[in-house]
């Protein structure tokens, strides 16, 4: 595979990597020094988080952009400025698509390089580490290639229930430069759980998470013990912990069609309780610098992104120029005017804006204060909603009613006090299910996973739909993963 298996540590990115600056130039800091010490390994993984949180990783453009562009969540203009038009046309063919593939695959496999580089250098090395540093590294290296895999695959493979044989997408499991052949989509979901199964083993004896003195709250004084001792163990919700291991399985699992795994997984986060619901009056405080927008508490796993502020408030506060929805298309989304029109989420994610045209809704989910905030600046990336959801899916079958109990806890606390109840019919709750992931995990980079998983029709904007296929659901791979890795 090209360009993909470069060193790409970035110590200067990190606050504590200071002293290996001082032990030689960045540029000179070879794979032994860096690996000879505890610090060093530490270093290494914080180097694949910060990689992953840049712009265009996590950071801004997996999450909000050509995936949401794809699930068909914004009403692009024909200004179009941030050149999307022909990725919600599904033309990939377009430059623009193309550049933002790429820079996709070359990302993620770049991070999955490093989480290789780090587990080949880890091996056999216990005595190094203090404590229960080595099972909480390696844990949650393995967990890190797992998770960057399965997001490839949901982008550049066909779905599991599309078709398991078909041919899928290259699982590197060691740090070479040797091409690695692709594997189908069947050996490509064994390798993702088999890597989780092991970090979730890892972690379950190392992770400070699953202290019952481990409190999830807001980095505010008495809210939280999340940053409780030493650095390197903060803060875990901003990691692959055990409970963000457990739910990338149950996630894992659901796209596999394992209604079983995945549901126990799934229950698993939410039998902890360490993730409360938001608070009504967190959520909807109108003082910015005391509001949880994006929910934080119920954020199981994020990515810590303090340096995208800017691009993402350009992103979605940039007047006509934003990427936005028309204020109908919105009413639609959220159903404002039947039970949707006391839904939170509408009112406390979108401002109505005028625009030559009419109105639009801004986004106003990854809102700051200028000053100060109740949160960290994150990218939602698993979610506790998003459990019940996997748990109600998962429970259908057998029985619906505890499915719709699922279904309507979420509802809930997003301030929809109408339950759906007794509706026996597994196409109605489907149909239900997907329009909350899609209010739930909007501009998060979920929904097009979701389509896709269900091989269901894309639902655009006035009323267009489109049918599912492998032709839209399949992005090509990169021209030069093609040409250099004989694909």
């Amino acid at each position: 595979m090209k360009a993909i298996y470069t060193l790409i540590i970035v110590l200067m990115m990190l606050s504590s990597c200071s002293k290996w600056l001082d032990v030689a130039p960045q540029s000179e800091v070879s794979q032994d020094v860096l690996f000879s010490t505890e610090d060093g390994f530490q270093e290494a993984l914080n180097g694949v988080y910060s990689r992953c949180a840049r712009e265009d990783s996590y950071g801004k453009e997996i999450t909000c952009g050509f995936l949401d562009v794809l699930a068909q969540n914004y009403s692009i203009t024909s200004a179009d400025p941030e050149r999307y038009r022909q990725t919600s046309l599904f033309n990939y063919t377009d430059n623009s698509f193309m550049q933002r593939r790429d820079d996709t695959w070359k990302v993620l496999y770049s991070a999955i390089a490093n989480t290789n580089l780090i587990l080949h250098h880890i091996r056999g090395q216990e005595k190094l580490f203090t404590g229960n540093k080595f099972a909480l590294i390696r844990g949650e290296a393995l967990a890190l290639r797992a998770y960057l895999h399965f997001d490839v695959l949901r982008i550049f493979a066909p779905s599991y229930a599309s078709n398991p044989a078909a041919k899928g997408i290259p699982y590197v499991a060691y740090f070479t430069k040797d091409v690695t052949p692709v594997s189908t989509v069947s050996q490509v979901i064994d390798s993702v759980i088999s890597d989780l199964t092991t970090a979730k083993e890892l972690l379950k004896g190392s992770d400070p998470v699953l202290s019952p003195g481990y409190v999830v709250g807001y980095p505010i004084k008495d809210s939280s013990t999340e940053m409780n001792g030493e650095l390197f163990l903060q803060q875990r919700r901003h990691r692959l912990n055990y409970f963000a291991v457990c739910g990338t399985l149950a996630r894992v699992y659901l796209y596999k069609g394992d209604h079983v795994r995945a549901f126990s997984n799934a229950l698993e986060v939410i039998n902890a309780n360490k993730f409360p619901w938001t608070r009504q009056n967190d959520f909807l405080n109108p003082d910015d610098e005391k509001k949880d927008r994006i929910l934080y508490k119920e954020l199981v796993f994020g990515w810590y992104i303090p340096n995208t502020t800017d691009a993402i408030r350009g992103r979605f506060r940039n007047g006509d120029q934003s990427l936005a929805i028309k204020t109908s298309e919105g009413g639609i989304v959220y159903e404002t005017g039947g039970a949707g029109g006391d839904d939170f989420r509408y009112k406390q994610w979108f401002s109505e804006q005028s625009d030559a045209l009419g109105t639009h809704l801004q986004v106003e989910k990854y809102t700051r204060d200028g000053d100060a905030n109740l949160h960290y600046q994150m990218a939602p990336a698993i979610r506790l909603s998003e459990m019940y959801y996997i748990a109600a899916e998962c429970t259908f079958n057998t029985d619906p009613v505890k499915a719709w109990t699922y279904f309507n806890v979420v509802r809930l606390h997003r301030g929809i006090g109408t339950a759906i109840t007794n509706e026996p019919s597994k196409e109605i709750f489907m149909t239900e299910l997907v329009k909350e992931y899609r209010k739930e995990l909007y501009a998060e980079g979920q929904l097009f996973y979701t389509y896709k998983r269900l091989n269901r029709a894309i639902v655009g904007q006035s009323g267009v739909s489109f049918g599912p296929s492998d032709a839209i659901f399949v992005l090509p791979l990169p021209d030069d993963e093609i040409q250099f890795g004989n694909r």
